[in-house]
This record gives C-alpha cells, sequence and structure tokens, in this order.
C-alpha cells in the first residue's frame, strides 16, 4: 500500500469513521474547470480523490460517468490530461492520496513501465483498471508496485470464494467493492446485502473496503459509511459538474461534496 493510503486509512480508523472517496472526470468539461472541480471537492472534504480518464469504450460507466467522458474527449482530453491535473493537485495538496481509474487500452499503449513511471511522477498513489483481470494485471501491477503506487482490485456481488481468493492475491491499497451488479450510478445499492459481503470478505483480507457503484445521495453514503471503511461517490458528482455553467461548477461540486462529508463523518456517531 502506498504510505499516504495507508496513513489515510489509518487515521480514519483512529477518527471511527469511513473515507469519503470522490470520483471525478479529468478534463471535464475542460482541464482548467477540472483542475478547479477537484480542488474544490478537496477543499470541502473528500479524504481520497479518485481521478477518472476519459475512454471512449467505458463499459462500466453508467450515464452519468460516459456523458463526463464524453465532455472531456470532446475537449480533445485523455490520460496525458489526467496526469497533469494529478500532477497540479499533488503540489497543491501534498497529503491526499489521489487514484487514477479508467480503462487498459490507454495504459498499455504506453507500455506498462512507462505509465508506472508517469503515474509516479504525477504523485499518484494507486491506480483502478477495471477492466483488467488479476490474471492479466501482472506487468502494470509489478511497474506500479516497484515505484509504490498499489493496483486496486475490485470484487462485486457475483465474486464467489474462490475468485475473491484470486483477486486478494495482489491485490493493494483497498479493495474496491461494486456494490451492484451493473455500472456506475445505474441503481442503488442494498444496504443489507453490501454488509453480509463486506464480513465475508474481511474474513479473508485486512485491506480496507471502499464501497462504491450505488451511492449518490448524502443519506446513501452515511448509511454504507456505517460498515463500509470507505465511499465512493461518482455519478452524483459528475451530473453536478454538468448541471450548469462551468464557471460555477467548482461551487456547485463543493456544495455536494460538503455535504456528503458531513454525512459520513457523523454515520457512526451514537
Amino acid at each position: 500500500m502506498s504510505a499516504r493510503l495507508a496513513a489515510r486509512f489509518a487515521a480514519l480508523k483512529a477518527e471511527g469513521r469511513a473515507a469519503l472517496v470522490a470520483y471525478l472526470m479529468a478534463g471535464d468539461p475542460d482541464i482548467a474547470t477540472s483542475l478547479a472541480v477537484m480542488d474544490a471537492a478537496i477543499r470541502a472534504g473528500a479524504d481520497i480523490l479518485e481521478i477518472g480518464f476519459p475512454f471512449t469504450d467505458p463499459s462500466a460507466d453508467g450515464p452519468s460517468v460516459q456523458r463526463a467522458g464524453e465532455r472531456a474527449l470532446a475537449a480533445g482530453n485523455g490520460l496525458p490530461a489526467a496526469l497533469w491535473i494529478a500532477l497540479t493537485l499533488r503540489e497543491r495538496h501534498p497529503e491526499i492520496p489521489l487514484i487514477l481509474m479508467g480503462y487498459t487500452n490507454p495504459v498499455e499503449c504506453l507500455g506498462a513501465e512507462v505509465f508506472a513511471a508517469r503515474a509516479a511522477q504525477a504523485g499518484l498513489d494507486g491506480v483502478i483498471l477495471v477492466d483488467l483481470p488479476p490474471e492479466e494485471d501482472a506487468p502494470v501491477r509489478l511497474a506500479l508496485a516497484e515505484r509504490g503506487l498499489a493496483m486496486i482490485r475490485l470484487a462485486t456481488p457475483t465474486t464467489d470464494g474462490p475468485r475473491l481468493t484470486r483477486i486478494l492475491d495482489g491485490a493493494a491499497g483497498f479493495l474496491y467493492y461494486v456494490a451492484v451488479a451493473g455500472v456506475t450510478g445505474a441503481q442503488a445499492a442494498a444496504p443489507d446485502t453490501a454488509q453480509a459481503a463486506l464480513q465475508a470478505i474481511r474474513a479473508r483480507t485486512d485491506l480496507p473496503i471502499a464501497l462504491g457503484f450505488g451511492v449518490r445521495t448524502p443519506e446513501a453514503a452515511a448509511l454504507f459509511a456505517g460498515f463500509a471503511d470507505g465511499v465512493v461517490v461518482g455519478s452524483a458528482l459528475v451530473d453536478a459538474v454538468g448541471a450548469g455553467p462551468a464557471q460555477t461548477a467548482p461551487d456547485r461540486v463543493g456544495k455536494l461534496v460538503n455535504a456528503l462529508a458531513d454525512a459520513v463523518r457523523t454515520a457512526r456517531l451514537c
């Protein structure tokens, strides 16, 4: 696990609360606005930031994230823009963990070693490639590990025992639990089902577990923060980016992140 990720999860565990993990699309709708939006999210209370990089075939993304990616691609932004934004955020926010999230094709175009080197130079702490299975991630995973970055893997409601064993073998940073059998933002996650799943996974690993793919509101974030180590919110935030003029997007996102952060921080209070 990267030092920043380990320190952040340890500090939050000591506080008795979950992490708010905010996902935003790099370059949406342009680089300047995207940077301002992410900066606002961090200042409003995001504990970990996931920086999405746009891709033309986002198979795991629901309509909200797809639209965000389309806006970014229309502006000519892709993986290089995401790395530049990460570097700029790292200079402004030295302590916050930054995770890059996206798809494998742009990474393979660079090559594992070049990608890992650029990710490290950008100050990233981990990478999530949603379409890269554990059986095929060794080149990227090992190149990242050599530079202190985590290859973060995903588990889903359909992950059985043997498959979980394979996923956990080599997983680092945290485990991303996809709480719905579907794409991002398409349906609400079920708290009771998710809690049972996380209990079963915790019997198999000491990694923190962040839950996402079905959390849009402060109320839902509070429910899942009661038992998850982290709660990921993405679709609601990228919708806020696109809900009005670009110049006011940081304010819209900041207000939503603030409400989500308050919900997560108070979820376990008596």
